[in-house]
Order: C-alpha cells, then structure tokens, then sequence
C-alpha cells in the first residue's frame, strides 16, 4: 500500500476501526444539543439537532489516520460540509483557525486552510450507517489529512479565531497541526 502514496511513514495499515478516546461516551440529547458558531463570524449560529439535520448533506470517501500508528483506508462518510458552515457563518477574513468544540469540554485547534476541502465534513454516518456513540456519533468532524484527534467526536459547536490556540491534546503535548505525512505526532516533532 506504501507505492499507492496512501499510506503516510509510520503507519500500519487495519481493515478495523479501532474506538479510542478520552474518559467516557457522553449522552446525546436530542431535546437539548445545540451546534454553536461564535468568535470571528458576521452571523453566529445556534442551531438545533432538527435544524442541523436540515442543513444539506454530501458523501466523501477518505482515508482515516490515528495519531496511534494504524490507519483504515476508504471509509465513506455522509454529513454536513465544513464549507457549508462556513458559507452561513461568514468568518472574518482576520480568523486564520478554529476551535472546535466537542462534549464534556473536549476541544481541538485546526488552520482554517484544513478545514476548507471539500473532503471536510461534520460526519452523521460511517459506512450508510448512523455514526455509533462510540466513534462520535451523532456527529463528529473529519478532517482526513490529519490525525484522528482533529476529527473531534461528540461535536457541539466551533469558534473562529484571529491565531492559533491550543485545544486538549494539544495542551498535552500533541502537535499543534498533526500532518502525519510530516509524522506531526507531538509538539516535539
């Protein structure tokens, strides 16, 4: 798979989809979850789990690389574009990154020019299935040209902000950016 160029240095390859994250599977309340935009935006969002379902959905087909050493090829994701957010937000020209917010005040920092692919999406299912719990469902953003911990799961909300910051794993010395065709692992790399 190394010739195909898919497989980044320091990768194993696994037809699995090994779950790995920090403390427990939160619950989702459908009554209660909001999907919040705020920071460096001329329209804030606030959007119900009924209003964000209502937002158009596209299909991107990616690979996924864990910061862990395995990667899984070809994992088709169904959800909501980053760019469509973006488009109903309207940042600032001076917001240069985001913060993305997850459940139980998990957060993570990516460049706005990662988030801006078409492959980036606000993943609802994996496989034509509902994204599981315990892979961040009911959303989870994906962002296939960085490790897994930027594609937050339990997603909730994002802020646009004018410089980078540090977001939870970051804050534990994993790499600001996390390239793993760079092996972007920690901040010591």
């Amino acid at each position: 798979m190394r010739q195909e160029g898919r497989l980044p240095p320091g990768q194993s390859l696994t037809l699995k989809w090994p779950v790995l994250h920090y403390g427990s599977v939160p619950r989702f309340d459908e009554a209660t979850w909001r999907f919040q935009v705020a920071g460096l935006v001329s329209s804030p969002l606030r959007l119900t789990w009924a209003e964000f379902l209502a937002l158009p959905c596209a299909e991107v087909t990616s690979d996924f690389h864990c910061v862990t050493r395995w990667s899984r090829f070809d994992n088709r994701w169904e959800g909501v574009q980053f760019r469509t957010i973006n488009d109903l937000a309207r940042p600032a020209p001076e917001a240069t990154h985001a913060m993305v917010y997850g459940a139980d005040g998990y957060a993570t920092n990516v460049p706005l020019p990662d988030l801006s692919g078409e492959n980036v999406l606000f993943a609802l299912k994996h496989d034509g299935e509902p994204l599981p719990p315990e892979h961040g469902g009911p959303l989870r953003l994906v962002v296939p040209q960085l490790y897994g911990w930027k594609s937050a799961k339990w997603v909730c909300g994002l802020e646009f902000m004018p410089h980078d910051r540090p977001g939870f794993w970051e804050q534990n010395g994993y790499h600001r950016r996390g390239d793993p065709w760079e092996e972007q692992r920690f901040d010591s790399d």
